[in-house]
């Protein structure tokens, strides 16, 4: 874990506290959290669970790189990027972004552009278990 940046995939509960304790720091007025969870329904059909599979040497490192992103674009303090591996089940935390700046507008930018780069970037891929069956999510990235 370098000081401002922490990046972590676990098969264990994301802890929203610590992720949140992490980024916290006295010279930032703005703090900003985004927590993707496991709903129970996708296009119609009922989910019972997800998976999470990864690559994670390679994910981790991508990771890092767009945490290292929004420090040098937005100008924020520190960057936590949490992501689950393996089972999921419905309202259980999937993904944690936090970031921390100055200022609010900068944090909502960062955590926003981390969201979005991880799902194009990071080698997670998502598996949706249906009540009569299960595919995976999306080929990429």
């Amino acid at each position: 874990m370098m000081e401002h940046i922490w990046v972590h995939i676990s098969d264990r509960s994301l802890s929203l506290d610590e992720a949140y304790d992490f980024v916290l720091d006295e010279s930032c007025g703005g703090n900003c959290l985004f927590i993707g969870t496991a709903r129970n329904q996708n296009q119609g059909e009922t989910v019972t669970h997800l998976d999470f599979e990864t690559y994670e040497k390679m994910a981790l490192s991508e990771m890092r790189g767009i945490a290292e992103e929004c420090i040098q674009r937005f100008g924020v303090r520190k960057v936590a990027i949490l992501h689950r591996s393996g089972e999921v089940r419905q309202k259980e935390k999937a993904v944690i972004i936090a970031v921390s700046g100055v200022h609010r507008a900068e944090c909502f930018d960062a955590c926003r552009h981390a969201i979005d780069r991880l799902k194009e970037r990071v080698p997670i891929w998502k598996k949706e278990f249906l009540l009569d069956g299960s595919h995976w999510v999306s080929e990429r990235p």
